[in-house]
């Protein structure tokens, strides 16, 4: 468990503070991540590397020359959003342009993807590099759908030293796919992490046994065996990475290989001394050279119990970017000549826009905005445990945490905007943002992106009422159908937001009734999530854990359902507040 906690919900932000005050000569705060205390060389590609928190020395210990020039830190275990990403990239870039590497996870790909579209519209040239060196997460032929995993010190190290030696952005970005293409990973967990505050891990191991193919989100492994010894899992380990080995001799690889053993938290490296003893010997009887190994904590998930393995199959370009220096505060080789380098003179912050005018209509709209999202918040709060407990079986365990944390960051954005006289559109927009700040994550994208959906249809000048009202849910699930990119049977949000959307127009066009529209629609939409029961999950974390999901449902459909039901009791008992103004004709 976590020992050194103040507020759950303020811990990953606290450590980042901790983590600057301890670096001050490598780093420097920028909002939601960190970039480095010099200056990025004028003409330079920017390489900024992040996701969530939990994971030290993955990402912010990794920024510094020859590596990272910023890292966007997320919520444990949570993507950063998409706002993060953009500021720490706006500080980080100067002129050379941006690589977004990242392990390819839902989340992140949408946080990241949002941010390099925005970057991207004002003229910034950005790259995206997702890391996928989990062997256990898809088949060889799909080598970069798989999820990234200790793999990402890797990637980052060699596209860091390409870039350090002068490539440009065309040329750092091959690199980095050319590395990630090299690598293969895979690990095995003894137990589960226990996220800060919590009680209790995230999923257990049965005694006696472990689980083959973990996340490092907190994920259980894709199935479960008798425990090895050191000796037996080491063998295991080195099987399964080289089977993917690629021909001597074919794309300049002869036989030479980095190799990393990372331990996820609880593990002591006396322990990973006595795996990588017997891996290296495995190593060097299927006549394997190993370079510059690296054994110790690079990629952790908290106080996980467990390890893995990581080979990247060499040739000399690879090889020579490997041993380049490197200088972070996680990650020595060498020492890059940064003499001349100036200090950072200031980082890129969010602007505080003003409040666009409202008229009184729209003000009065924005308050019984307000007042609904509160009603989200309330209830998130209250199945934060039941999402998490949900989440946990064939996820991260962490979707009543971002739930809870984006309806939190939601109303109080929302409530911010009202105070200084936003109007319904404006509050809308505002409420997305911070919901997607907040949660980070898969979800977090997704509701951020329904909110802002649902703000395009509301303006600041004139009152609005049921008709909207439907509408703006309309444009919100549809915002979420199209970002995710899920369709129905896949196991996600969708399952139950499609139904609910459906059953929400019938019954409005024949009621036009609001609240009743609403809560029949939340009926259906609850029958929904709780069908998905019985479907494996094809998408998002789950997809990788086969059955593992069979007999729960998604957390992302029945959160929705729950919310909706809660909406809709909300607008039958204020009718007056939430309902039409005047009749529809």
């Amino acid at each position: 468990m976590t020992f050194l906690v103040n507020d759950p919900t303020e811990f990953a932000s606290e450590a980042l503070r901790g983590y600057v005050a301890a670096h001050p000569e490598h780093v420097v705060l920028a909002h939601g991540g960190v970039v480095r205390a010099s200056e990025t060389p004028a003409g330079q590609p920017a390489l900024v590397i992040g996701g969530g928190s939990g994971h030290y020395p993955a990402f912010a210990g990794w920024v510094g020359p020859g590596m990272g020039h910023g890292a966007p830190c997320g919520n444990v275990f949570s993507s950063p959003s998409a706002s993060q990403v953009y500021s720490v990239a706006r500080s980080a870039e100067n002129g050379g342009g941006v690589i977004l590497g990242f392990g390819n996870y839902a989340g992140d790909v949408l946080h990241f993807g949002q941010a390099a579209e925005k970057l991207r519209a004002e003229g910034v040239d950005v790259r995206i590099v997702r890391v996928s060196d989990d062997i256990a997460s898809g088949p060889a032929e799909a080598h970069r759908e798989r999820r990234g995993i200790a793999g990402d010190l890797v990637v980052f190290k060699i596209a860091g030293a390409a870039i350090e030696a002068g490539a440009d952005l065309d040329e750092a970005e091959r690199v980095a796919w050319k590395a990630n293409d090299a690598t293969r990973s895979f690990g095995v967990a003894f137990e589960g992490c226990t996220l800060p505050g919590a009680g209790e891990a995230l999923f257990h191991v049965p005694p006696g046994e472990m689980a083959i193919g973990l996340g490092i989100h907190g994920e259980p492994g894709v199935r479960e065996v008798p425990m090895g010894t050191a000796a037996e899992i080491a063998d295991l380990l080195v099987e399964g990475v080289l089977e993917e080995e690629p021909a001597r001799e074919q794309g300049g690889y002869q036989g030479r290989v980095a190799v990393l053993v990372n331990g996820l938290g609880t593990v002591k490296y006396e322990e990973l001394f006595v795996l990588y003893g017997r891996v290296s010997d495995r190593l060097a009887e299927k006549g394997l050279t190993v370079v510059a190994p690296e054994v110790g904590e690079h990629v952790t998930s908290l106080d996980m119990a467990g390890l893995s393995l990581t080979v990247v199959f060499l040739d000399e370009e690879l090889e020579r970017l490997w041993l380049a220096p490197a200088d972070t505060p996680a990650f020595r080789r060498g020492a890059p000549d940064t003499a001349d380098r100036p200090a950072r003179t200031g980082v890129h912050a969010p602007g505080q826009e003003d409040v666009p005018q409202a008229a009184p209509a729209s003000q009065e709209v924005a308050g019984r905005i307000v007042a609904a999202l509160e009603v989200l918040r309330s209830t998130a709060a209250e199945h934060e445990e039941q999402f998490g407990r949900l989440d946990a079986i064939a996820g991260d365990g962490d979707h009543g945490q971002g739930m809870a944390y984006g309806t939190r960051g939601a109303v109080a954005a929302a409530r911010a905007a009202a105070a200084a006289g936003a109007g319904a559109r404006t509050v809308l927009l505002r409420a997305g943002d911070a919901w997607a700040e907040e949660a980070g994550g898969t979800s977090g994208a997704l509701w951020g992106a329904g909110l802002t959906a649902a703000g395009s249809v509301f303006d600041d000048a004139g009152g609005a009422g049921a008709d909207e009202a439907v509408a703006a849910l309309v444009a919100g699930i549809d915002a979420v159908v199209r970002l995710g990119g899920a369709q129905p049977g896949d196991k996600t949000m969708v399952d139950a937001a499609l139904p609910f959307r459906a059953a929400l127009v019938q019954e409005f066009e024949a009621s036009s009734d609001l609240a009743q529209a609403v809560q029949k629609a939340a009926a259906v939409a609850r029958d929904a999530a709780e069908a998905t029961a019985e479907i494996t999950a094809r998408r998002g974390r789950s997809k990788v854990l086969g059955d593992k999901s069979l007999g729960t449902p998604d957390p992302g459909a029945l959160s929705f359902s729950v919310l909706m039901d809660a909406l809709g009791e909300h607008f039958a008992q204020a009718p007056h507040q939430d309902g039409p103004q005047e009749p529809r004709p």
